[in-house]
């Protein structure tokens, strides 16, 4: 019995200790199964990052291609812009030349005692010329604000000489449609922008006032508003429906709620007031009410009244009716015979002594009769062979004194031609020149 007791027991035992075994060994494979499992698992993992790496290393490539692409059109289109500024400025200036002798030849003709039906037909045409520059200096400065060669340069400017000039300007067009011009500000103010392009805005807000009013008033204001200075121009014509306000802005767009005020324009004004503004910082606002008129307004810093220089000061005073000229000796340098035949018609009629000559050659001869000494010098700004006007001006002064007056003429609206002009202390005018403008200036110089 002991025996098989024993044997029993030693047959339990086997039996655990192989559970126990069995057990473990199962334990076992699940965990190589489990290890397995990750195995597989990673390598999956594995290659769909490969893959993934791969996509995006496509994906990298066909971008920077892209990009390649979006610089070598962005170039494209840099160029594309220049040259077509270029050739806009250089075709302006071919046409503006043909326009100023035809400007300064109309004039001589307004002059004459012919009968009053060519006064009537001069007039016409100074109308239509005046339209066709308007057009063409609204494209070059369109051009020259795309291709980023229009630059600001601001300074303090005085608000009632800046006013005064501007009204010089417009008045007798408000007053020929039966309008009343008020100008208003509160105040000796002053503003810091860049002096030709705010004249441009205001130029073309105004024009455009004048152009759909018909009765009522046109009014330029100014008053303060914190450190700003708010400039306004308020006409009482048709008003501008609110879906148009935001479309006027655009080229070629005009309001249809003037459709039948409408007389000349080509939609081009408030475009270049909107890029202007936008160039000098400065915030454009419109408030309109239809039937009742518009208000557009301009928002520019402030300048401390005490830092603007009083000198900055319009020369041209359309008051003036007297020439005052008589036996005066203007010189004109000019190179384009047409422009030159043209402005010695103009000043032979103002009872001038006009001599005439064509680049820096003539020049020299001139130096060499002391009795050809001008009392004022017109000068072309550019002359034959890349010649300028301004050397010749430099050239008579040497001679004959820095006192010698002079106008620098010509159809460049660089700020680099305007800084250099007033460094070389000349005045200057802008082709077409009108020869109320001419006339006005040349008075004052010879004071």
């Amino acid at each position: 019995m002991t025996a098989e007791t024993d044997l029993h027991r030693q047959i339990e035992k086997l039996t655990k200790i192989n559970k126990a075994l069995m057990a473990r060994v199962e334990r076992s494979m699940d965990q190589q199964g489990n290890s397995y499992s990750l195995f597989t698992t990673a390598i999956g993992l594995e290659t769909q990052n490969r893959a993934r790496t791969d996509e995006l290393k496509s994906a990298l490539e066909n971008l920077e291609r892209s990009n390649e692409a979006l610089v070598l059109a962005r170039d494209t289109a840099e160029r594309a812009v220049q040259v077509k500024t270029r050739f806009f400025t250089a075709v302006g200036h071919d046409v503006l030349q043909p326009l100023n002798a035809a400007r300064l030849s109309l004039s001589a003709l307004g002059e004459s005692d012919e009968i009053e039906e060519h006064k009537n037909l001069a007039r016409q045409i100074d109308h239509a010329l005046t339209s066709i520059e308007d057009l063409l200096r609204t494209i070059i400065d369109i051009s020259k604000l795309e291709a980023g060669m229009t630059r600001p340069a601001p300074k303090n400017i005085r608000l009632d000489e800046f006013f005064e000039s501007i009204a010089q300007d417009f008045k007798p067009l408000v007053e020929e449609k039966g309008l009343e011009f008020h100008i208003e500000q509160h105040g000796n103010l002053g503003v810091y922008t860049d002096l030709l392009m705010s004249r441009r805005i205001l130029q073309n807000l105004l024009a455009n006032a004048v152009r759909y009013t018909s009765h009522g008033h046109i009014a330029l204001r100014a008053q303060t508003s914190g450190s700003d200075v708010i400039i306004s121009v308020e006409d009482t014509g048709p008003g501008i429906p609110a879906h148009e306000r935001e479309r006027i802005f655009e080229e070629f767009e005009r309001g249809k709620s003037a459709e039948g005020l409408r007389r000349g324009g080509f939609g081009l004004g408030l475009s270049i007031v909107q890029r202007m503004a936008t160039a000098l910082g400065h915030d454009i606002k419109l408030q309109s009410e239809l039937g009742r008129g518009t208000v557009f307004s301009i928002t520019m810093p402030a300048a401390d009244i005490r830092a603007v220089d009083s000198r900055v000061r319009s020369r041209i005073d359309y008051s003036i009716e007297q020439y005052g000229f008589e036996n005066r000796n203007v010189l004109v340098i000019e190179n384009d015979e047409q422009v030159q035949q043209a402005m010695e018609v103009v000043l032979n009629r103002w009872s001038c002594n006009t001599s005439a000559v064509k680049n820096l050659a003539g020049i020299a001869n001139l130096l060499c009769d002391p009795s050809a000494k001008p009392d004022i010098v017109l000068a072309d700004y550019h002359l034959d062979r890349d010649e300028c006007g301004l050397d010749a001006v430099g050239l008579i002064r040497q001679k004959w004194g820095n006192e010698i007056p002079a106008i620098v003429i010509t159809a460049d609206h660089a700020p680099e031609t305007t800084r250099k002009v007033a460094a070389a202390q000349c005045e200057l005018l802008h082709k077409p020149v009108r020869p109320a403008e001419l006339r006005a200036l040349v008075q004052h110089m010879l004071v």
